[in-house]
């Protein structure tokens, strides 16, 4: 396994550039401004009395499970509600995971972004984008991009995007670099979603035959992170990396869905031919609830791929 000094170095050397689409109102935070910006914790022993987050999370409950009987969410007023889901680009870091895998033979470095609110889904019938109103939204979205090494040469083997509930692993001749002939690879994330994807572009997601498909879209020219130069080592088991308190918090970082998806569907379908509109239906009911906005996401560590070989 790599020391801190070679990490420090493939860090420099293969870190990635994300590229935000142009559009994007809802960008990455640092955890801590999130939390010094009216972020709070519910509880379901008392949930009509919320408490306010300190920076480094200490007074979020600590390890366990998800258990249901913690949350987090915005500020109660407005103004505060729509800073916050904005995002602080300038406060944000990509936060690195360092773990061995394949049996100790590569080692993983993985970039987390948070990012304080992800946005409502947009579907494409035919020729025409279609908010889907407040479907997909949900308070608190993690989501990142891994790099495997190899430890016998050091080389980047692969690179894995998160996409939702999964994502896909990717060669590193077909990746894009910035600048051309360097090793850092770009990542797009998704306009509202933050799904990463190697190039910019559309993918429809559950795309039927008659041109109806959830919307992952990606694009040049936006706002650019250099996770290279802003980022924290915030785990590494095995070079004695002290975690941060609130990467201990299992629980959602976001509440349960406070909206009605059938409502809200029917709001956009109303316009649409009959066939259209149960083909629209049915596609939706078909996507997974993280993708729905319906479950309040959880952190880092309560992800399937954190101890195990991302796939």
């Amino acid at each position: 396994m790599p020391n801190l000094t070679q990490i420090t170095a493939l860090i420099k050397t293969y870190s990635p550039w994300i590229h935000f689409h142009p559009k994007e109102p809802y960008l990455p935070s640092s955890v801590s401004w999130f939390f010094n910006n009216g972020a709070l914790l519910y509880t379901n022993s008392s949930p009509n009395r919320p408490a306010r987050i300190d920076p480094p999370g200490t007074n979020l409950p600590q390890g366990g499970t998800n258990d249901g009987a913690y949350w987090l969410d915005l500020p109660t007023d407005a103004a505060s509600q729509n800073t916050v889901k904005a995002g602080s680009l300038p406060s944000a870091d990509a936060y690195i995971h360092i773990k061995p895998t394949l049996g100790g033979t590569a080692t993983d470095i993985v970039f987390w972004l948070f990012y304080p609110f992800n946005g409502p889904a947009r579907a494409k019938v035919e020729f025409f984008d279609i908010a889907l109103g407040r479907i997909g939204e949900h308070v608190g979205d993690w989501e990142h991009v891994t790099q495997r090494f190899s430890n016998f040469d050091g080389e980047m083997k692969q690179m894995y995007f998160s996409e939702h509930s999964s994502g896909k692993w990717v060669d590193p001749k077909e990746l894009e670099y910035t600048p051309v002939g360097s090793r850092r690879p770009a990542a797009y994330p998704t306009l509202h979603g933050h799904a990463f994807y190697p190039k910019a572009g559309l993918v429809l997601l559950g795309e039927m035959e008659n041109g109806i498909g959830i919307m992952d879209e990606t694009a040049e020219g936006g706002a650019v992170m250099d996770a290279g130069a802003n980022n924290v080592i915030v785990s590494a088991e095995y070079l004695g990396v002290e975690e941060p308190a609130w990467l201990q918090y299992m629980r959602e970082w976001g509440p349960k869905v406070s909206y009605d998806v059938d409502k809200e569907l029917e709001k956009v379908m109303r316009f649409l031919p009959g066939e259209m509109k149960k083909a629209l239906g049915d596609l939706v009911s078909s996507l997974p609830k993280e993708v729905l906005g319906e479950e309040g996401p959880t952190g880092p560590k309560e992800k399937a791929s954190w101890n195990g070989d991302e796939s």
